[in-house]
C-alpha cells in the first residue's frame, strides 16, 4: 500500500505575522511618518501590512480609530513619573521635557496629534488625570489646570518641530540690512542648531514655569 505524503498543513508559523493592533498602530505611524497624515487611509495600511482592507475591520470601525491608536502609542512614552515624587512645578517641568523629546521623535504627527480629541483615548487621558491631579493637589484647579497643560503643550509642539530646524535657518541671505541687530544677535547662538533649539526650549520653559509658580503661589526664583 503507497504511504500518503505527510500534511504539512497546520504545523508551523503562519506565512505571515497574525495582524494585531500593536502592528497596526505601528504601520500607521510609519506611513504618517515616511508619508504624511494624507496618505494614511485604510487602503494604504492594508498595503503597508500586507492584508485586505477587510481585516483591519477586525481591529478597527474606521480610520480615527486608527489615530487614536497613534495617539495613545506616542503618549505613552511621555513620562510622567515625576509627579509622584516631585514638587508640582518641578515635576511640570519635567514632563514638558519627556513630551518635547517623544515629538520630536515624530513632528509628522504633530498636526493630527495636536487637534485630535481625547475621546477613547485611555492613555491620553491617563496622562493628563495624573497632571491635572497633581496641579489640583497644588491648589491649581477649574480651567486654570486645563490651561496650564495646554499652555505647555503648545509650548512643547513648537519646540519639538525646531529640534528639525536647518542651521542656516536665520540666515537673511542678501538682506541683512533688513534686520542688523536680529542677525547679529542670531549669529551668536550655538551653531549646532540641536543646542540652538533646547536652549531656546529651556529658556521659554523656565519662563513660563517661573510664571506659573508667582502666580499660583506667589513664589519667586
Amino acid at each position: 500500500m503507497s504511504q500518503q505524503p505527510p500534511s504539512t498543513r497546520g504545523r508551523g508559523r503562519p506565512s505571515s505575522p497574525v495582524l494585531s493592533r500593536e502592528r497596526l498602530t505601528q504601520a500607521a505611524i510609519r506611513i504618517v511618518t515616511e508619508q504624511g497624515y494624507r496618505r494614511l487611509t485604510m487602503a494604504s495600511l492594508a498595503r503597508e501590512l500586507g492584508v485586505s482592507a477587510s481585516a483591519l475591520y477586525n481591529h478597527v470601525s474606521s480610520k480615527r480609530d486608527v489615530l487614536v491608536l497613534i495617539q495613545d502609542r506616542v503618549n505613552e512614552q511621555i513620562d510622567c513619573s515625576p509627579f509622584n515624587t516631585r514638587p508640582w512645578d518641578e515635576a511640570l517641568r519635567e514632563w514638558a521635557r519627556s513630551y518635547r523629546r517623544c515629538f520630536a521623535q515624530h513632528t509628522a504627527l504633530i498636526p493630527v496629534m495636536a487637534v485630535l480629541p481625547v475621546a477613547d483615548s485611555p492613555q491620553t487621558l491617563r496622562m493628563y488625570e495624573r497632571v491635572a491631579r497633581a496641579l489640583c493637589d497644588a491648589g491649581i484647579d477649574g480651567a486654570d489646570a486645563v490651561d496650564i497643560i495646554v499652555g505647555v503643550e503648545a509650548l512643547v509642539f513648537g519646540a519639538a518641530y525646531d529640534v528639525l530646524a536647518p542651521t542656516d535657518i536665520f540666515d537673511p541671505g542678501g538682506l541683512e540690512e533688513l534686520a542688523p541687530t536680529f542677525t547679529r544677535f542670531a549669529a551668536q547662538r550655538p551653531r549646532d542648531p540641536r543646542a540652538a533649539a533646547d536652549r531656546a526650549f529651556e529658556l521659554a520653559l523656565d519662563s513660563l514655569i517661573g510664571g506659573l509658580r508667582q502666580r499660583f503661589t506667589g513664589a519667586v526664583g
